[in-house]
């Protein structure tokens, strides 16, 4: 699985914008996923719609910040890469915290959900730090 992640960020370094694109793309998909589908059936995962929403406007704000980076960055895309990070990152805290305070009242497909969602998250997070690091690297290689 290391060769294979470190493929892909040897090709995300190569076309770094996309990496934004990717973030972009899987947030919009969390958010739709949150609002649209799991909200209505909420019964069906036990978390509370309120909580979903919550998680879905947070979604949709990662992924506006992603789509503006992708369209609009020329240069420099580290810090910003560290910004979807961060953002990522804290999206699963509160995921998890929501996770504790509604234990009770989540269903398992809810629980598993839930944790997919933030495994996903976290390896995402992982190889956008990781093209951040070798795009920085590459630069001081350089100068």
């Amino acid at each position: 699985m290391t060769n294979r992640l470190n493929k892909l960020v040897c090709k995300l370094v190569e076309k770094q914008k996309i990496i934004f694109l990717i973030d972009s793309a899987g947030a919009f998909s969390t958010a739709v996923l949150l609002f649209a589908i799991l909200r209505p059936f909420n019964h069906y995962i036990g978390m509370p719609k309120i909580a979903l929403s919550y998680l879905s406007f947070i979604a949709i704000s990662i992924c506006s910040y992603s789509a503006i980076c992708f369209l609009l960055l020329k240069q420099n895309p580290p810090p910003f890469i560290k910004g979807v990070v961060i953002a990522n990152l804290l999206y699963c805290a509160f995921t998890i915290r929501l996770i504790f305070k509604y234990y009770p009242l989540l269903t398992k497909i809810g629980i598993i959900y839930f944790i997919i969602e933030i495994m996903i998250i976290c390896l995402l997070s992982y190889v956008e730090l990781k093209v951040a690091a070798e795009i920085k690297e590459n630069k001081l290689a350089d100068n």
